[in-house]
């Protein structure tokens, strides 16, 4: 499975992975859930998702996204951290020398194994991103 899914369940998403990637994504799954139980589950946005908060632009285009995403990708897991912290920084960005095996982008982490990540560092990064999400929560 490569990038998005019609899966309708966080469980079924995981359970078509194959090996290793599927143990890879249900540890960060269950990591995700016991850090901030309090993101909801979703589907909606065709990978993993992990609460919803409502967006507005300036032009008035508005909508609703991911507060975290998590995705299987052909050659890396994608962590989407879509939070900013109180310097206006994407969330993903300032953690980045706390993750040196990972490929950052502005809002997304990309290794190639869950053990590339420090648990501990992903623990507070998802904490400080429940804490702070860019718009309100839905």
């Amino acid at each position: 499975m490569q990038g998005t899914s019609d899966a309708a369940t966080h469980d079924a998403y995981i359970d078509a992975l194959d090996e290793p990637r599927r143990s890879d994504i249900r540890e960060l799954h269950e990591l995700i859930r016991a850090t901030v139980p309090q993101l909801e589950p979703t589907m909606q946005f065709r990978m993993l998702g992990y609460g919803r908060y409502h967006y507005r632009y300036a032009s008035g285009r508005e909508g609703d996204w991911m507060l975290v995403g998590l995705a299987s990708n052909k050659r890396y897991i994608s962590l989407y951290v879509t939070a900013v912290g109180p310097d206006g920084r994407y969330l993903a960005e300032a953690y980045a020398d706390r993750l040196p095996k990972a490929s950052i982008g502005r809002s997304c982490i990309r290794v190639q194994r869950a053990a590339d990540l420090d648990r501990d560092v992903l623990a507070r990064l998802l904490a400080e991103a429940a804490a702070n999400p860019p718009g309100e929560l839905c």
